[in-house]
């Protein structure tokens, strides 16, 4: 039954990102190892939608290292625990709960040694910075007590370089990259500090390949210079040469054309939607505190409410009227999302 309930969920959460994203590239998937231990290593910029989108395109059924503020809600906990994630606790989830953290990592020790997958994101917190910030130990430590628990695992690390080129706009664009893979064997116990080090610093080196990479220093007017010149930042290796190259021939992000049709049957889309699109203007959208999480709720409100909201004037038209007027709304709403989205 659980088998069957992560296939349903990935079948219906990939349905839901092919209607939020304009597109989304995948690269080098093909590279992951399927029956071994993994650990998936990624950058952190758009909340929930980073482990979706690696979860849904890395073509393995994987197991989530999530932020535990997320699972205060029994209901919710519920339903992330069924989706293979595990709560990481940190200083500001108070000093007391960092212990439950020993539980956790054993627990995905053993899940290595069993040749599963498990998805960490290093950074520790989501920031929309196009920059790899310093990355915390917590994923060294896994990878030590698995090595010293179960000394003849081999555990391959793969950094997963997340690029969006607006990572709060419905409709975006985004690219998963992955990279190449960093084998991992007991000879990194002959020194520990010195394995630290260099497991923090191949992973972060691999990262700034795999993604948009602004050093912090002169941050906010490097960006800024991108933005002008509308770069593509799905297309990270192009925009990292183009900064190396103090800005000289930097290709220009391609936008689609028909911008006043696009935005016609946006609107029409939300005439179609107007009470999901109601609920999240008036009431969700206000309430989040954190700018990453915009399309974390956008999404969860589109795979959520608008299914309901669908099947309930489904059923009045089939109801008062007839039943093919109700497929015919449906078609009507899945035409109007694929033409605003997709063009």
């Amino acid at each position: 039954m659980k088998r069957i309930w992560l296939y349903s969920m990935r079948l219906y959460l990939r349905l839901g990102l092919f209607f939020y994203f304009k597109k989304v590239e995948v690269r080098n998937a093909e590279n992951i190892p399927k029956n071994e231990a993994v650990m998936f290593l990624g950058n952190h910029q758009n909340a929930l939608l980073d482990a979706l989108l690696i979860a849904t395109k890395n073509g393995r059924f994987s197991y989530f290292l999530t932020r535990a503020a997320v699972f205060n809600k029994p209901i919710v906990s519920k339903v992330l625990q069924s989706l293979q994630m595990l709560p990481v606790y940190r200083i500001r989830d108070g000093w007391g709960n960092l212990n439950k953290n020993n539980v956790v990592f054993s627990k995905s020790a053993e899940l290595l040694h069993k040749n599963e997958a498990i998805v960490i994101f290093p950074e520790g917190s989501h920031n929309l910075k196009r920059t790899v910030r310093p990355l915390s130990k917590g994923f060294t430590r896994i990878i030590f007590e698995t090595i010293e628990n179960y000394p003849e695992t081999t555990i391959n690390l793969i950094p997963v370089g997340l690029n969006f080129q607006n990572a709060t706009k419905f409709g975006d664009t985004a690219l998963i990259n992955f990279g190449h893979v960093i084998p991992v064997t007991k000879s990194i116990i002959e020194d520990k500090n010195k394995s630290v080090i260099q497991l923090k610093a191949s992973v972060f080196d691999s990262l700034t390949k795999l993604t948009t990479h602004i050093d912090t220093e002169n941050y906010d007017l490097v960006h800024e210079k991108l933005k002008d010149l509308n770069v593509d930042f799905t297309k990270p290796e192009q925009v990292n040469t183009c900064i190396e190259n103090n800005f000289n021939n930097c290709e220009t992000y391609k936008s689609g054309k028909n911008k006043h049709i696009k935005r016609l049957l946006k609107c029409l889309l939300i005439i179609n939607l107007f009470v999901p699109y109601l609920i999240w203007k008036t009431i969700a959208e206000p309430k989040i505190k954190e700018i990453e999480f915009t399309s974390t709720f956008r999404f969860a409100i589109a795979i959520t409410l608008v299914p309901f909201f669908m099947l309930i004037v489904m059923l009045f038209f089939g109801l008062v009227f007839q039943i093919k007027f109700a497929f015919i709304y449906l078609l009507n709403v899945l035409l109007l999302a694929l033409l605003s989205i997709k063009l």
